[in-house]
């Protein structure tokens, strides 16, 4: 495992958005190179639906994940993902297999709301 990144400055944490969001669709993504699903996210009305393309099939089901919440950079440029575009980036730490556990909150917090 590798050790931290270079530091950085607070401006430029600043500049990455993250938000939290509650997934309303999951759906398989079988033209994906990689396992994933297609996501749809709620932001609530400030920012509204987003699109994440999320190679997470290991540890989830379509099931599981409408209704999780989960954190997402939102200010990233829209990436094309086989005939998807994706406009956000959900985020995950890897579990001990390297596979990808979504990132949530432990108590209730608006969507849309900033992560500080």
């Amino acid at each position: 495992m590798a050790g931290p990144e270079e530091p950085i400055t607070w401006d430029d944490f600043a500049r990455v958005d993250i938000r939290l969001g509650t997934i309303r669709a999951a759906e398989p993504f079988p033209e994906a190179r990689k396992p994933a699903f297609k996501l749809t996210v709620d932001f609530g009305p400030e920012i509204g639906t987003r699109r994440s393309s999320a190679q997470v099939t290991v540890n989830y089901t379509p099931e599981q994940l409408v209704g999780r919440r989960v954190a997402a950079v939102v200010n990233f440029p829209p990436r094309q993902i086989g005939p998807m575009m994706s406009e956000v980036l959900c985020l995950g730490f890897p579990d001990g297999a390297g596979q990808v556990v979504l990132i949530t909150v432990d108590r209730d917090a608006p969507d849309g709301g900033r992560l500080y």
